[in-house]
């Protein structure tokens, strides 16, 4: 299984994304491709995202039973601790006292 979410994403790559995924909500695409097809298609977000951002999950064989990819600027960022894929919540620079 995978999941790709994007945000702000061109018309035209969220209309190529449902080419291949089924859109369940607004951004949020899921399917059940293998590895060569689920490379292929991060690779027409990567060319495709321009501002927005997005995010690839997918089923893995590893102790969280996924792995993910990011694309984009976020306040969410992928850190790797211990051997561990982790997420790592950075501050709204626009908010006082920060």
């Amino acid at each position: 299984m995978l999941v790709i979410v994007v945000e702000n994403a061109p018309p035209r790559l969220r209309g190529r994304l449902a080419i291949w995924l089924l859109e369940v909500r607004a951004g949020v695409y899921v399917g059940n491709y293998s590895r060569k097809l689920r490379e292929h298609i991060w690779e027409q977000v990567e060319a495709g995202i321009e501002d927005g951002n997005a995010v690839l999950a997918w089923t893995s064989n590893n102790e969280a039973g996924f792995d993910f990819l990011t694309l984009g600027s976020n306040r969410r960022e992928p850190v790797e601790w211990d051997g561990v894929k982790l997420v790592s919540f950075f501050p709204n620079p626009e908010e006082p006292g920060l």
